[in-house]
């Protein structure tokens, strides 16, 4: 492999503007006038990184693109003049590692060139690893331990449980690993969510109907109920079950028998019940709306799962294991957190829990620049999007690295207050280095020595 950056472009304008950036960036550079020719100097080296145009003669950029990534050879930037949604979708979706939409900035261009070519050096692809997970009870906090000991203890038993918490944190995984850790684990497990189906269709989906039992009742269909037979059957959102239902379902955690809606069978169970809500039922009990009867039936042991602001030691474990989860699923790049992001991370208070911290780091895998995910890739928190005054959190932060005897605070901070200042300018002026600069109010130069500066630094 060679430290050249080929251009691959037949416009030899494009090619010899491009070339003169890079070289004046410090990059040796070769250029090509069409696929052909690339494919005849891959039988004697291969380059560091590669620049394609779409639409050329003979083989187009992303046919190019595809037989490299056969062949093992990039990264690959795509360039193009014709940026709608089924060009760009195909380049990415064919490995491309960015895209560069003509006409382009030629700083920008070379910023690109170099975070690729950084972001290369610094993750190179491992291996093939095995599987990551989608979803994982994970912690290592002293409420998430307290969790993982009480399903430890109550697993093996046929206990009913409840589990509380808010939405997001994680309920049916508590369920789920109850059932995987009992004797009913060769067993189905059911999960309904009494919210999601409307009240007068819920009694057939927990008990089944027979044939002309209702309207449109053409067959006889099994419930849930039937459906657990063995295993365990989760009822999420218990606490918004109509009244007449609570009484019917009341019976079957008594006596173990039900009848299908329209049904004259008597039908046995032998179901473990897991239910959960986010709602307070003492609450509901007291108002009239739960019945008080069947809340002792489902709290026989009750797991109480703590919101991920309570529990923030944790979210740099989550977010990690979230993020190769996400590549993997995707087969994406492998990505990382760089630390200042996973301390801006368990600093947010994540209203949706571990189920809005997910799908975060699912968006940072498909959308983030570069490999590293930094703080900036972050986006501004939902916590801080209403509003309010800047300064409280630079305030918030100052006072927390005093207390935690950080070194060059001040310049630390200064040099962040640069960064964001000239990532939004650029942001919002589409890459165009002057225009930015304009806005801010500064000279060309000045923005891109302090870009400069910055990148270094960053790496």
């Amino acid at each position: 492999m060679s430290d050249e950056i080929w251009i691959v472009d037949d416009d030899r304008g494009v090619r010899f503007v491009l070339a003169a950036a890079l070289r004046e960036a410090g990059l040796a550079v070769r250029e090509f006038d069409a696929s052909a020719a690339v494919h005849e100097a891959l039988r004697k080296r291969r380059p560091a990184l590669l620049l394609t145009d779409v639409r050329m003669p003979g083989s187009s950029g992303l046919q190019l693109l595809e037989e490299l990534q056969r062949q093992g050879v990039g990264p690959v930037i795509v360039m193009s003049a014709f940026t709608d949604v089924a060009t760009t979708a195909a380049a990415y979706r064919a490995g491309a590692a960015d895209y560069l939409a003509k006409p382009f900035d030629l700083d920008q261009a070379v910023a690109t060139v170099q975070r690729v070519l950084a972001d290369r050096a610094v993750l190179p692809a491992p291996p093939a690893a095995e599987p990551v997970p989608a979803h994982a009870l994970l912690g290592e906090s002293a409420a998430m331990r307290e969790v993982f000991r009480l399903i430890g203890r109550v697993a093996a038993s046929d206990l009913n449980v409840l589990v509380t918490g808010e939405t997001g944190t994680g309920k049916e995984l508590v369920a789920r690993a109850l059932h995987e850790e009992s004797a009913r684990r060769q067993r189905p497990f059911v999960a309904l969510n009494t919210a999601a189906i409307p009240s007068e269709l819920l009694e057939s989906e927990l008990f089944g109907h027979e044939a002309g039992a209702f309207t449109g009742a053409q067959r006889r269909v099994t419930g849930r109920f039937e459906q657990a037979e063995g295993g365990t059957l989760f009822l999420d959102e218990i606490g918004d079950m109509p009244l007449a239902l609570q009484t019917r379902l009341l019976r079957v955690l008594a006596g173990g028998e039900f009848y299908r809606v329209g049904g004259r069978e008597l039908i046995r169970c032998d179901v473990r019940i897991v239910a959960a809500t986010h709602q307070d039922l003492d609450a509901r009990v007291a108002a009239g709306q739960f019945r008080a009867d069947l809340k002792h039936r489902l709290d026989v042991v009750r797991i109480a799962l703590p919101p991920l602001r309570e529990r923030r030691s944790d979210i740099p474990l989550l977010a990690q294991h979230f993020l190769a989860a996400a590549t993997h699923e995707l087969k994406l790049p492998p990505r990382r957190f760089a630390k200042p992001a996973l301390k801006a991370l368990a600093q947010r208070d994540f209203p949706g829990n571990v189920r809005e911290l997910e799908n975060l780091c699912r968006r940072l895998a498909v959308i983030a620049p570069g490999v590293e995910i930094l703080a900036a890739d972050l986006g501004t928190p939902p916590s801080a999007a209403g509003g309010g005054d800047w300064t409280d959190a630079l305030r918030h932060w100052a006072a927390q690295a005093l207390a935690d005897d950080e070194a060059d605070i001040h310049t630390r901070a200064r040099e962040a207050l640069d960064r964001v200042l000239l990532e939004a300018a650029l942001a919002a002026h589409g890459g165009h280095r002057q225009h930015a600069a304009a806005a801010l109010g500064v000279g060309r130069n000045t923005l891109t020595r302090k870009l400069g500066a910055s990148r270094t630094r960053r790496r």
